[in-house]
């Protein structure tokens, strides 16, 4: 029943983790700091770059990692970032079966448009938000209404699809349905804890099942 299907970026339709990891070591690096391990940058992502570099630098040196790494990360992410499992199909079967689609993510829209064109997915997206734009980041709900207010449909009409915490919590806020999909940056154990009720799935394709 469900007509329109709004969905996380990172971690959910596409995987820029290793671009994430490049672009952060290597503006640490121009700065003089050790490098970060991966499991640790791919568990701290998803409230948008500005907060993602003030966990890695020093007061001092924020305003100058920011600009350094958002410059390597435009290149990087043209070069690795790729798309999750049965991103594509998904996508393909939801515009095929007349849903409506959307981003809400907390990343730029710049580097938002660098991954979906990369990944050739603007052809599935209706309507793009992101937290740039509203000037406020997820879990305010406010993304979430926002693009509700854009199709003109009610909470119940949309569903909401993400791999984090921060995704689930903003669907809560925002009394909509959500869908957690395995393999992002938050584990199953704390959704299942903090969010019951919500639908774990162990991949993208696995939203048929919910949604048929």
């Amino acid at each position: 029943m469900k007509k329109l299907f709004i969905f996380d970026l990172d971690g959910t339709l596409a995987d820029a983790y290793d671009a994430i990891y490049d672009s952060l070591n290597f503006t640490r690096n121009r700065l003089g700091y050790p490098v970060v391990p991966y499991q640790t940058v791919k568990e701290s992502v998803g409230k948008g770059d500005r907060l993602f570099i003030d966990m890695f630098f020093a007061e001092k040196d924020r305003t100058k990692a920011l600009t350094i790494y958002r410059r390597h990360h435009l290149v990087s992410l043209t070069k690795k970032a790729k798309p999750q499992p049965h991103a594509r199909g998904v996508l393909g079967r939801l515009k095929r079966r007349g849903k409506a689609v959307s981003i809400a993510s907390n990343r730029p829209t710049a580097y938002t448009l660098v991954i979906l064109k990369r990944l050739n997915f603007l052809k599935y997206i209706d309507f793009i938000l992101c937290a740039d734009k509203i000037k406020t980041i997820k879990p305010d709900p406010a993304i979430l209404l926002k693009t509700l207010a854009y199709f003109k449909l009610c909470r119940r009409h949309a569903v909401f699809i993400g791999d984090m915490a921060i995704d689930m919590e903003t669907a809560r806020r925002a009394r909509m349905d959500a869908v957690f999909i395995k393999g992002g940056s938050s584990r199953p154990k704390e959704i299942k804890e903090k969010y019951p009720g919500v639908p774990v799935l162990s991949g993208l394709n696995d939203i048929f099942k919910v949604y048929e």
